[in-house]
């Protein structure tokens, strides 16, 4: 009996191991596919970029970060081997300066650079090796070959965890090169606290941080306080071997602030607990997506893309709630602020992912952008453009409600009437229908003036978001009023050149006019008349008639892809050219779907397929990007198009069906159900669109898939 007993017990557990490695075995392993030095490289070759380099230029390609991070944290934490460079980081160089601990790869922030040092010399930076360096989702490790240091990092939202392996275990040292940045540092302060930790303050964004080392600090050397050109070293006491670990919490508020981040993030966890932690979130994140089919290629370049379409916006609220508002008050508030998005760039997909993804952080980042509505009187904006209109119509419309709508709606709507706030050069705007621009005589790509085409263009788009939000609160006096300045994106089109054309401010045509020639600002914002053209996502079918039809939409569009760049034209960010389309930068980005309007979409189809295939992970190592990753819209582009659905107009709740480049594409949305995108065939040209197994009118679907979920089939030949 005994025996029996013994047996039934082993078989029991057998059962259960077997159960457990199937369950491990079953467990989503998506951080292996990121590559996070993606995007670190320069793209050098002409014929992509469409121009030969400049002596001493490097190409925008990418400008992302690898370091340590979660998603959309309040810490970056990532190597710096050169300041005033977009992100820190360029692949190319061979020296690291320190490790700082912001980052958005827009030249700004890099804050509280630190580096361990072991007989430093007069310089500081270490020579280092690619072969020496490795990274993932969280992680990030180098061996500084000067200091003989292994350096490993990884992250908490709002604190870093730095770990030194000194090879030399007498004269340790830790840098904080506190006069350093990408931002401009105005002052800074450091001092020890007890026997084992320092505090400070690093001006110009404004940090203060509070960080502990696990050894005791025999002295803290200050040089030029304050100053640029300033910096502090701890020096360790001797006599510990084990690695020197330091533990850095960040705080826009406070000292205090920062201290307690690091006690509820970190406390007493281990760096492989924190690693572990960081994993895990990514993990989750990335799972959210799951695809069949597909190379090894196209599977790192989906989930790199992915990864790096939740970094930014940044949180910049604590542990505790507070945060410093838009006046520079700290306040506290129930939900977590944030910075607001890279709006000119990301309102375009990225905010729509991240929406579709993390409703909850777009939620408080809606939140985030009413608290500085409600402190300056207006939404605030980037760059260019209003599209704070679009990225919360969008949310607003894909049932993301949970928010004080009809107070953002009249800050948006100050934001579209009231002069000196959100849009430039409105009153002109409303009073003409267009924006116009000077007669200057000889323009070149500097050339400083209004970008009157690009504002009259966006604002119309801007204008036709909030136009959905008056719709749906029933306001239908305002509704009127913007649907009918959504129209105003015609009177940039000149019929005798067929382009959207500046105007001067009496309404005559700008002359001399060349449609090649790209401006950042005279005319249009960082692109040229080709590149606005085809530009009205919100009204397709008014764009074709301007054009004369589908026949001379699509002339002109086969155009737009197939007129060669001229080389001498050379604009910084335009960049990696097919014909005059340019896929570096965002204001023609919509351009490859437009053949879809005028039922040709295998064109579409092409032109997407050869932009997915070709200009992502370019280059020898495959890390250069097609232009800058701008906070995350050239990724999201590719998760995108690469999944088979396209928010064309990203205010409005539906999608563009392209050809996905897997096989199958589960998505477990927000909800908790699941879409499932299938595309059986080896074809990649699109014949008809099932869903949930009805034949689709058309091809666009509706965002209720991803409320409801269900099965979208693309049949292709």
């Amino acid at each position: 009996m005994r025996n029996l007993t013994k047996l039934i017990f082993n078989f029991v557990l057998i059962i259960l191991l077997a159960s457990q490695v199937s369950k491990s075995q079953t467990k989503t392993n998506l951080t292996k596919y990121v590559n996070t030095f993606v995007g670190t490289a320069p793209l050098t070759d002409p014929k992509i970029l469409g121009y030969e380099l400049p002596k001493g230029w490097r190409s925008w390609a990418g400008l992302t970060f690898p370091g340590s991070s979660l998603p959309n944290a309040m810490v970056q934490l990532s190597p710096i081997t050169e300041y005033g460079s977009g992100a820190g980081y360029e692949y190319e160089d061979d020296v690291i300066y320190g490790f700082a601990h912001t980052n958005k790869g827009h030249w700004n922030l890099c804050n509280i650079p630190i580096l361990p040092l072991s007989n430093p010399g007069e310089k500081f930076g270490s020579k280092f090796s690619h072969k020496n360096e490795s990274s993932a989702p969280g992680f990030y490790q180098v061996y500084l070959e000067d200091y003989k240091v292994n350096v490993s990092l990884t992250s908490t939202l709002r604190c870093g965890y730095h770990k030194y392996e000194f090879k030399n275990n007498t004269d340790k040292q830790i840098l904080f090169d506190m006069g350093k940045a990408n931002s401009r540092v105005s002052t800074w302060n450091i001092e020890q606290v007890g026997k084992s930790a320092v505090q400070g303050f690093q001006g110009g964004e404004n940090i203060y941080f509070y960080a502990t080392v696990n050894g005791t600090i025999d002295k803290l050397d200050q040089v030029d306080v304050g100053k640029r050109t300033g910096y502090a070293i701890i020096h360790l006491a001797n006599g510990s071997t084990t690695p020197v670990e330091l533990k850095i919490g960040l705080s826009f508020v406070s000292v205090q602030n920062a201290k307690e981040n690091l006690e509820k993030e970190i406390g007493n966890k281990t760096f492989t607990e924190i690693r572990n932690e960081a994993t895990a979130k990514w993990e989750n994140l990335l799972s959210n997506i799951q695809v069949k089919g597909g190379t090894e290629k196209q599977k790192v370049m989906l989930y790199s893309c992915l990864y790096r379409s939740f970094l930014w916006p940044a949180l910049r609220s604590d542990v505790n709630g507070e945060f410093k508002d838009a006046k520079h008050n700290v306040v506290k508030a129930d939900f977590n602020y944030y910075t607001e998005p890279s709006l000119w760039d990301t309102y375009r997909n990225k905010d729509v992912l991240l929406g579709l993804i993390t409703p909850n952080v777009t939620l408080d980042v809606i939140k985030s952008m009413k608290d500085v509505g409600d402190k300056t009187g207006f939404i605030p904006t980037f760059f260019h453009g209003d599209h704070g209109a679009s990225s919360i119509a969008g949310a607003y419309l894909r049932g993301i409600d949970n928010f004080d709508i009809k107070g953002t709606y009249q800050l948006l709507l100050r934001n579209a009437n009231v002069s000196g706030g959100a849009r430039p050069f409105i009153s002109e705007y409303i009073a003409k229908g267009y924006i116009s621009d000077p007669d200057v005589q000889n323009p070149h790509v500097e050339t400083k003036a209004k970008a009157g085409v690009s504002k009259t263009l966006e604002y119309s788009y801007d204008d036709y978001s909030l136009a959905q939000i008056a719709k749906k609160l029933g306001d239908t006096a305002n509704y009127r009023i913007l649907m009918a300045r959504s129209k105003n994106y015609k009177n940039m089109f000149d019929p005798s050149t067929r382009f959207m054309r500046g105007r001067l401010e009496n309404g005559d045509w700008i002359k001399p006019f060349n449609p090649q020639y790209p401006y950042y600002e005279y005319m249009y914002r960082e692109a040229n008349a080709w590149q606005v053209s085809f530009y009205a996502p919100h009204d397709m079918k008014g764009l074709i008639e301007l054009y004369g039809g589908p026949k001379g939409f699509e002339s002109k569009l086969d155009s737009l892809f197939t007129l060669p760049w001229n080389p001498k034209y050379i604009a910084r960010n335009v960049e990696t050219m097919i014909g005059q389309y340019c896929q570096g930068n965002q204001p023609d980005h919509e351009a490859p779907f437009a053949y879809t309007f005028i039922g040709k979409p295998e064109k579409s189809q092409k032109i997407l397929d050869y932009i997915l295939n070709n200009l992502y992970g370019i280059g020898k190592e495959g890390l250069a990007l097609s232009g800058m990753d701008d906070a995350g819209e050239m990724s999201s582009w590719y998760v995108f198009s690469a999944l088979g659905l396209y928010p064309f107009s990203a205010t409005d709740p539906e999608y563009i069906v392209t050809a996905p480049l897997f096989d199958e594409v589960k998505w477990k949305t927000s909800s908790g159900k699941l879409l499932t995108i299938s595309k059986p065939g080896k074809g990649r040209g699109i014949t008809s669109i099932k869903v949930d197994g009805k034949v689709n009118q058309g091809y666009f679907v509706p965002n209720d898939l991803f409320i409801n979920g269900g099965k979208i089939e693309v049949i292709t030949k």
